[in-house]
Order: structure tokens, then C-alpha cells, then sequence
């Protein structure tokens, strides 16, 4: 694989066995680069779920007898076999997904670092030893798996999105399935054969591709099932959660975001306008964190969103593999009209089209960083998250105004501020409604922080300290001597 054109079938994960779904079906995969059919992704049916229902069931007995130390040794194997094919795999990743190799790679190695993070946090699930009231009795809190659980996650980042969720599971001693996504499902079934080459148990972790609607509709009531995490949209979020509460399961839910950056008189323009361009135009804007609402002070207003068109004119475009590509098409074909008629709405509404707007060819995804200046709150793309390379700015006058603004929409994800006053940097910390703000860089999505959102965006985190304990319940044991 080499070369980077060779790309395989991908099949499904099942009670330790690699097979095809047992009707033969399967699902076409695309390279957004050329539109051209690289190769087939397994499709699940209900067998195929009750044999990894089962499966999971079986797993979580045996992982959850295993000691913290083992499970820990094993992860961390695994976390080097993922680094030791981080190039093959991140081949196989921009194939089916588009970004350039470089960012895949990137990815790869990241979820090598979230691997060895988690796989430290499973022998620090301490427990409480509570005072008693009364002589000869001991109380005790312990942390225990909370059992098998069921993850969905979306293509923009095939393994990032997976590897928290199935980090922390196994982590914390539950078993999972995952439900990975049909437009890149190669390089997620590559994190995981690194667990299985590793020692994980059959059955611990389980891998199923098809109809997202059905598996969810099926896993997320079933009573093998105790635990619920989903990474994608706000509204199939809403429902997954809402069926998830009708049978009381846990969940952790990281939606969507239309994340504010903020940039004041007195910041460090350059740098705040290489930061951003930077983070906008990452994997071709197609990431939940990606700053979006470029708010910037008004005695800086033209000089910044000068600098910006500029900085996004000189992206250059291309397929993943080639020298130079600093971003690669949109990962569907289905984001180009989505983002055209926003664009479209924006400027029917008065904004200005600084650069941009535009497909780019006919062959791939391709499509223009785009720039576009004094658009109102009116405009969809004010309230719509674009999910693409977009980049919208307004002007603000005062921090008061600036806050309302950030706080307007619905969604709590992510935020930006760059800011050369400590006061307004404490005040944004502090006023902005988001679960993450980074002030005067980019410091999100490190394995031991925090990540995750409020409102609309979502609950839970899926970083730091506390990640592990969306997997874990407190059992309370009383015991009096005899």
C-alpha cells in the first residue's frame, strides 16, 4: 500500500472473527478525490447485530474480570502497533476520506497519544472508603463497568471519533460495539484489528457497518446494552438521546457547534489570523470544533478579513497524495449543494463574497476556501453550522456585544478569542456558553482535556480526568463485622 492506491474491503468484527455480513451485502466506498468506487464496506443486518449482541454480552464477563494493570498492558500495545502502521493506515484514510496524508497521519499518531492516555486512566478508577458512623462497620464506594456499550461515529475523523469512545470503554472494563461510518470505514476497522492484535478478548470489541438509522434503532434499546455515546448532528443526536432515555441508558452525546471567534483591537492580528485560517480550513472546515462565526472588532474589522481572504487564497487544493495539498475535497458530494445555497443565502442577504463560493472542477469534492464579509444575523450561515471551508465574518463593537453574540445560538461546543487584555481574556473564559474556549491559540482536543460541549452541543466530555466516568457506576458496599 505504498503507493497510497491500493484500498481494502472492509469487513465486519464479530466474537473476534473478521467476516462478511451473513446476507453477502454490501456498500459501495467512494474516493471524494475522484468520485471513483475504491472498494465495498460489509452491510449489517439483524443477524449480524444479534451475533454482536451476543458476542458483547459474553465479552463484558470476561473483560470486566480482567485487572485494571492487564487491561492497561494490553491497550498500550496496542497503542504502539497503531503507531508502528500509522503510515499505511493514514493512506487508507485519505482514499476514503480526502484530507491530505500529512493530517491523516497526524490523526493516526493522536489516537496512538489518546490510546496510552486512557489506558493510564484505567488503573486510576479509585473508589471511597466512606467514614462510618458505628464501630465495626466499613463503607465502601467502588467504580465498576457500566457494561456493554454502543458508540456511532461519524466519518470527518474515522479514527479520532472512534478512538475516544472505544479508548475509554475499555479503559473502564466494558465491552463495546462500535457502529463506525460507511464512507471511511477502512481506517477505523485498522484501529481496532490493533486492539485485537494486541490481546483484547473476542467479543470486547465488536465492529458493524449498514443503515445507521436501523443499527441505532435496534442497539440503543436492546438490554445488553447499558451505554450510549454518539459523535454527529445535533438533531439525530436529540433522538438518539431521547430514545436512549425511554430505556434508561446512559449516554454521552457531542453534537454540533457554530463555534465564535473572537478577535479584539488589541490581539496579536497576525497570529490570530494564521491560528484560524489554520483551524478553519483543517480537513476542509469539516470539523465540529471549527471556528466558524468570525467576530471581529470594528477598528480592525477590514484589516483582518483582508488578511484573512489572502491567507485562504493561498490554500492549495488538491487530492490528499499530492506534494504540497494543504486541503483536500469535501468528503461527500452531497456537503457541495448544501454549502452552495448557504452561500447563496448569504450574499441574498447583503454579505460580500470575499473569495470562494465555488466548486472546483467536475472530477472529486473539491471545493474553494471561502470568505465571506458583513454578513447579517439573518443570513442561514449565521445560525446553520456550514460544516465546510467557510469562513463568516461580522464586526462588533464592545466585549458586552461580542458575548451576546457568541451566546445567541442554541449550540455550546467551541470557542476562539484572541485578546492582548488579561481582564477580557478572564471574562470570556468565564461569559462565553461553551464546553471549550481557547484564548491566543489553538489548545483544544489534547488527550488530557476536557472535550465536549453544552446546549445544543451536546453532554458529557470526551477528554481528561474525567472521561472515564461516562463508563463507570459507583457501587456502595456496607459491611459490619460479624
Amino acid at each position: 500500500m505504498a503507493d497510497g492506491k491500493t484500498y481494502p474491503n472492509t469487513q465486519l468484527l464479530i466474537d473476534g472473527e473478521w467476516r462478511d455480513g451473513v446476507e453477502g451485502r454490501t456498500i459501495p466506498v467512494l474516493d471524494p478525490a475522484t468520485g471513483e468506487k475504491i472498494g465495498t464496506v460489509a452491510h449489517a443486518t439483524r443477524a449480524d447485530l444479534d451475533a454482536a449482541l451476543a458476542a458483547v454480552d459474553r465479552g463484558f464477563k470476561v473483560w470486566r474480570a480482567t485487572s485494571a494493570y492487564e487491561r492497561s498492558k494490553v491497550m498500550r500495545k496496542a497503542a504502539e502497533l497503531l503507531r508502528k502502521r500509522a503510515g499505511e493506515i493514514a493512506k487508507m484514510m485519505t482514499r476514503e476520506q480526502g484530507k491530505p496524508v500529512g493530517e491523516a497521519t497526524m490523526e493516526v499518531m493522536a489516537g496512538a497519544d489518546i490510546i496510552d492516555w486512557f489506558a493510564e486512566e484505567a488503573r486510576r478508577t479509585y473508589g471511597q472508603i466512606i467514614p462510618a458512623r458505628m464501630p465495626g462497620v466499613t463503607q465502601m464506594a467502588f467504580k465498576l463497568p457500566v457494561g456493554p456499550v454502543a458508540a456511532f461515529t461519524p466519518w470527518n475523523f474515522p479514527i479520532n471519533q472512534v478512538v475516544r469512545k472505544l479508548s475509554a470503554a475499555i479503559a473502564a472494563g466494558c465491552s463495546i460495539i462500535v457502529k463506525a461510518p460507511e464512507e471511511t470505514p477502512a481506517s477505523p476497522a485498522e484501529l481496532i484489528r490493533a486492539f485485537v492484535d494486541a490481546g483484547v478478548p473476542a467479543g470486547v470489541i465488536n465492529l458493524v457497518y449498514g443503515v445507521p438509522a436501523e443499527i441505532s434503532e435496534y442497539l440503543i434499546p436492546h438490554p445488553v446494552i447499558r451505554k450510549i455515546s454518539f459523535t454527529g448532528s445535533t438533531p439525530v443526536g436529540k433522538q438518539l438521546a431521547a430514545l436512549a432515555a425511554q430505556h434508561m441508558k446512559l449516554s454521552t452525546m457531542e453534537l454540533g457547534g457554530h463555534a465564535p471567534a473572537i478577535i479584539f483591537e488589541d490581539a496579536d492580528l497576525d497570529n490570530a489570523v494564521k491560528v484560524l485560517a489554520g483551524s478553519k480550513f483543517r480537513n476542509a472546515g469539516q470539523v465540529c470544533v471549527s471556528p466558524t462565526r468570525f467576530l471581529v472588532q470594528e477598528g480592525v474589522y477590514h484589516e483582518v478579513v483582508d488578511a484573512f481572504t489572502e491567507a485562504a487564497k493561498a490554500i492549495k487544493v488538491g487530492s490528499g497524495f499530492e506534494e504540497g495539498t494543504q486541503m483536500g475535497p469535501l468528503a461527500n458530494e452531497r456537503r457541495i449543494p448544501a454549502l452552495e445555497a448557504l452561500i447563496q443565502d448569504a450574499v441574498d442577504h447583503g454579505a460580500e463574497l470575499k473569495t470562494g463560493g465555488r466548486r472546483i472542477g467536475n472530477v472529486g469534492n473539491f471545493f474553494e476556501p471561502t470568505v465571506l464579509s458583513n454578513v447579517p444575523k439573518t443570513a442561514r450561515i449565521m445560525n446553520e453550522e456550514p460544516f465546510g471551508p467557510v469562513a463568516v465574518f461580522s464586526p462588533f463593537s464592545t466585549l458586552d456585544e461580542v458575548i451576546d453574540e457568541a451566546n445567541r445560538l442554541p449550540f455550546g461546543l467551541a470557542s476562539y478569542a484572541f485578546t492582548g487584555s488579561a481582564n477580557t481574556a478572564q471574562q470570556l473564559g468565564v461569559r462565553i456558553e461553551a464546553g471549550m474556549t481557547s484564548i491566543n491559540h489553538n489548545g483544544l482536543a489534547l488527550p488530557e482535556v476536557p472535550f465536549g460541549g453544552i446546549k445544543d452541543s451536546g453532554y458529557g466530555t470526551e477528554g481528561g480526568s474525567e472521561a472515564i466516568n461516562a463508563y463507570l457506576v459507583t457501587k456502595f458496599v456496607t459491611n459490619a463485622s460479624p
